[in-house]
């Protein structure tokens, strides 16, 4: 009997627990109903999400995983540069093997991918891993480091998604990027974020920038992927992050790299065109010394003999307003916009000159016909301005050269905040050429009535303008 009743005890204290939780499952659930989903989404919203389902769908078959193996040199300057060591150890140069990942996409059908040089540099194998999962080795077909593209290609008799290019001319700031690339090795991960702005220079990444700049996030591994419109057409090479911020990346714009892209499949290499001048920025200071209402365009410090923009007319001291139709807004933009034009291409420019605008044209050469020059001893600045200047040495003479030696700058002078240093030869006071000493102080005397001087300067190879302020 005693048995019973505590088995009846015990049954009813289980149902009890089990009700209780029960109970205390369902409240716990019920209690959750202010955090569940939202039964009725948006139309607009389920619309953006659809379409970037298909775009991902649509263009991740063309996106490509590459993988290389590159030999590079192990560094050993102890032993390198101690040759009482070489009689006791092994010197000779010795070399490991690294791996490296990046992305890509194809191009059409014969196999063509496009990504970064940095990716495949070096590279002594590469291969090619699809969407499907088949595997490829993959050769270079070209490569430009100026601008980091270059062009892989694979043999398959399979039929190759390919992706479609966009015109990234076209470009708005806020568009929606998206992203495709292997991330760490993480294959084919999307990321979706906007155009954060355009037209990115003086980065110091590569020689020639343009970049499209997104806070779509990209890591080391993204490189050389696909950046995407909302069509799923391609509008950048996703290139660059900078490692100390978040959200900051860049891709170079499709383009710039249909350019490269079409010349490095046909000749295998990069010819762009040549002017033959050595320029600088125009400051606030510069421009109000040429006569320009603002600071705008380049300044013209050298011209090379022989060259298009001598045969052109232009002249050192001319500032290049526009060129092929394009206004010049810096250094790189006037390189870049030579660049692209095809050499022996006639084309318009427009220099300021002695206060007016002045119209020329020119036909650009190749940049092969750039010849390398030896670099001449350095230079710097003058006196009143706090540095101290001589005749020229004759070996200088012998050489060419015209004007005063600079032989010291004060530090916290004019001359030397400046940036003049000593070994600068200073040729041009206020746009008059100074042959010797006397000629030097003399246009100084008449400058220090103004208040300010424009020196040019010949270092090296370079000529550069300088504005001072008289103390």
């Amino acid at each position: 009997m005693f048995v019973r009743r505590l088995l009846l005890i015990s049954l009813v204290f289980v149902t009890t627990l089990t009700a209780c939780s029960k109970k205390e499952e369902k409240l716990f659930y019920e209690s959750g109903r202010a955090d569940a989903p939202v039964k009725e989404v948006p139309r607009d919203i389920l619309a953006t999400q659809q379409a970037f389902v298909e775009l991902v769908k649509k263009v991740t078959p063309s996106v490509v995983n590459i993988s290389t193996v590159s030999r590079r040199k192990i560094e050993q300057p102890f032993f390198e540069f101690s040759p009482f060591f070489n009689d006791f150890f092994d010197n000779r140069p010795r070399f490991r093997r690294e791996q490296s990942l990046g992305s890509g996409f194809i191009i059409n059908r014969e196999g063509y991918i496009v990504t970064n040089d940095h990716v495949v540099r070096d590279a002594e194998s590469i291969k090619v891993k699809l969407s499907n999962e088949n595997v490829y080795d993959g050769h270079i077909v070209g490569s430009d480091p100026k601008t980091d593209i270059a062009v892989i290609k694979i043999d398959s008799r399979e039929e190759l998604p390919v992706a479609v290019l966009a015109d990234s001319d076209k470009l708005q700031v806020g568009q929606w990027a998206v992203a495709i690339g292997n991330p760490f090795g993480l294959d084919r991960t999307v990321t979706v974020g906007v155009v954060s702005a355009t037209g990115r220079s003086n980065m110091g990444i590569e020689t020639y920038e343009d970049f499209i700049q997104t806070d779509a996030s990209i890591n080391p591994g993204n490189s050389g992927g696909p950046l995407l419109n909302v069509h799923g057409e391609v509008i950048g090479i996703n290139t660059a992050i900078v490692a100390a911020g978040q959200g900051i990346g860049f891709a170079i714009p499709v383009n710039m790299a249909k350019q490269i892209v079409t010349q490095l499949i046909t000749k295998g290499k990069v010819t762009r065109g040549w002017l033959g001048v050595t320029i600088q920025p125009v400051t606030d200071d510069l421009a109000k010394e040429f006569g320009l209402k603002k600071a705008q365009g380049v300044l013209v410090s050298d011209v090379v003999k022989g060259s298009p923009a001598a045969g052109a007319g232009i002249r050192q001291g001319d500032i290049i307003l526009r060129f092929a139709g394009k206004e010049i807004k810096d250094a790189q933009h006037l390189q870049r916009v030579v660049g692209d034009t095809a050499p022996g291409t006639k084309v318009p420019v427009v220099v300021f000159r002695e206060g007016k605008e002045v119209q020329l044209s020119l036909a650009t050469a190749s940049s092969d016909s750039a010849q390398a020059r030896q670099a001449r001893p350095q230079g710097g600045a003058p006196d009143t301005l706090g540095l101290a200047v001589e005749e020229l040495p004759r070996e200088y003479r012998q050489e060419g050269f015209t004007g005063v030696l600079v032989v010291q700058v004060d530090d916290g002078s004019a001359a030397g905040e400046a940036g003049i240093r000593e070994g600068d030869v200073i040729v041009a006071v206020n746009r008059r050429p100074v042959a010797n000493l006397a000629e030097y102080d003399r246009v100084m005397r008449e400058a220090a009535r103004r208040g300010s001087v424009v020196l040019l300067v010949r270092r090296g190879e370079a000529s550069i303008y300088f504005s001072l302020r008289l103390r």
